[in-house]
């Protein structure tokens, strides 16, 4: 019917869960489309002019679903709520990134290389995503275009350890308090994305949700182990960010067999 939403995502995306949910809890029935296990899904996505997910399809009609009041805009619902200042957001990413790093020091080396639920990315990709997020929203706040493809990277041989992640996490750490202490906090202005031009407040809290989702990600991950997360994230790293409910898509679960 063309009346009827789809929803392309993948397994892992945060994205992905946040519109999803958003959908659900208004009682919007959409269908699901897995495009790692529909590759075909993304030819679809092309041919409306997407080379990204998530993406909300209606008909002919498509938007890009990083942005919760664009999807509300595209859904026709009302949708308004508080973002916290860009200096809370600078704090709560410093958090997030010391505990990533405080977690990945935690797994066993051996299991850092084991895969994850329904795409191609082990628990040490995961750990490098998270530094990523904030390194891509700095390369745009610095004038490039923040694109798709820079949150598909992973990490290559010579940083295969934590111990090498963690390292370039606090790089990161430490550019995005360099950029917070030279920025003009009252002229932020935008950025160029891969979903389209967002003031640059929107997208720093983009990053900061984003990077805690994943964090999340990780503390599952060492609690299925019976390992007691170092500093579990809690009021002072969450409170107040855009969070998915969940902590893992209900379409793939965490623990489940990687191919599946």
């Amino acid at each position: 019917m063309a009346d009827d939403f789809k929803v392309y995502w993948q397994p892992g995306c945060s994205s992905c869960l946040r519109a999803k949910e958003f959908l659900a809890t208004r009682g919007i029935a959409y269908e699901s489309i897995n495009v790692r296990a529909r590759p075909e899904a993304m030819e679809e996505l092309a041919s409306l002019g997407a080379q990204s997910i998530p993406v909300v399809v209606q008909g002919s009609r498509f938007v890009f679903a990083q942005d919760l009041g664009d999807l509300a805009r595209f859904i026709g619902v009302e949708f308004d709520r508080h973002a916290l200042p860009p200096a809370e957001l600078v704090e709560r990413i410093d958090l997030i990134l010391a505990a990533t790093q405080r977690y990945l020091g935690q797994f066993p080396a051996a299991d850092l290389e084991e895969g994850l639920p329904g795409r191609e990315r082990t628990i040490l990709d995961l750990g490098y995503h998270i530094f990523v997020i904030p390194a891509a929203f700095l390369d745009a706040a610095h004038g490039a275009r923040l694109t798709f493809d820079y949150f598909e990277r992973t990490p290559g041989p010579e940083m295969r350890s934590a111990a090498r992640v963690s390292a370039y996490g606090k790089g990161v750490r430490d550019a995005l308090a360099s950029w917070w202490r030279a920025a003009d906090a009252g002229r932020l202005g935008t950025l160029d994305t891969y979903y389209g031009i967002h003031p640059t407040e929107s997208v720093l809290e983009r990053a900061a949700w984003h990077a805690a989702q994943h964090a999340r990600q990780l503390m599952a991950l060492l609690e299925q182990r019976g390992i007691a997360p170092d500093g579990p994230l809690g009021a002072a790293e969450l409170d107040g960010l855009p969070l998915p409910e969940e902590v893992y898509d209900d379409e793939v679960k965490l623990g489940a067999d990687a191919s599946s």
